[in-house]
């Protein structure tokens, strides 16, 4: 590997390992969101300690630093696929969380929106339509990241198609839980107890 690469890696990695979630809860007096609703860290459970605008804003930064990390690859590095794939890896395994992250829908877009466009429309599209007719947060989450791939081949985009067939089932796998409650119909709706 090369310093490029590997810088490219190291500060992808780090921005995505910070938790923004957990940092928001507690600066607001919200308490540990690790020990509320599913234990995650991302925006769906950031909603259930009844803050919608910490919710959004936690839905906001994640998306950020994805967005980020591509685009400082893309500006001083290259190597805007490693960018990606380390601040994905960062948000859903965090070195200070003891590897326990998010479940990467919010950051999987803000990667998207400079490295791939028009895959973050379909995302954003496939993602918000989802919650708005089923309000199930996992099956939104878990679509709109399984759509990044399929855009990338729709397109043609044979480059980008590996790196983001490979996250989408990172995405998948942190949802694991999910889909088996989804299977046993015990998967709750946005706004309800756990998931």
């Amino acid at each position: 590997m090369n310093g490029d690469m590997l810088l490219a890696l190291g500060v992808s990695y780090l921005l995505g390992s910070i938790p923004f979630g957990l940092l928001l809860t507690r600066a607001f007096g919200k308490g540990d969101i690790r020990d509320i609703g599913s234990g995650n860290i991302g925006a769906t459970n950031v909603l259930r300690t009844g803050s919608k605008g910490l919710a959004a804003a936690t839905l906001l930064l994640d998306a950020a630093k994805g967005a980020l990390a591509v685009w400082l690859a893309q500006r001083f590095w290259g190597f805007e696929l490693h960018a990606a794939a380390g601040v994905l890896v960062g948000h859903l395994y965090p070195l200070w969380l003891r590897f326990r992250g998010g479940k990467g829908v919010a950051t999987f877009l803000g990667i998207l929106v400079p490295l791939l466009p028009i895959a973050a429309l379909v995302y954003a599209v496939v993602w918000l339509s989802l919650l708005v007719l089923v309000r199930i947060s996992s099956v939104a989450g878990i679509l709109a990241a399984v759509s990044a791939p399929v855009t990338a081949t729709v397109v043609g985009d044979s480059a980008r198609f590996p790196l983001l067939a490979g996250l989408a089932v990172l995405v998948v796998w942190k949802h694991r839980d999910n889909i088996r409650r989804l299977l046993a119909g015990e998967e709750p709706r946005v706004g309800r107890a756990k998931g």
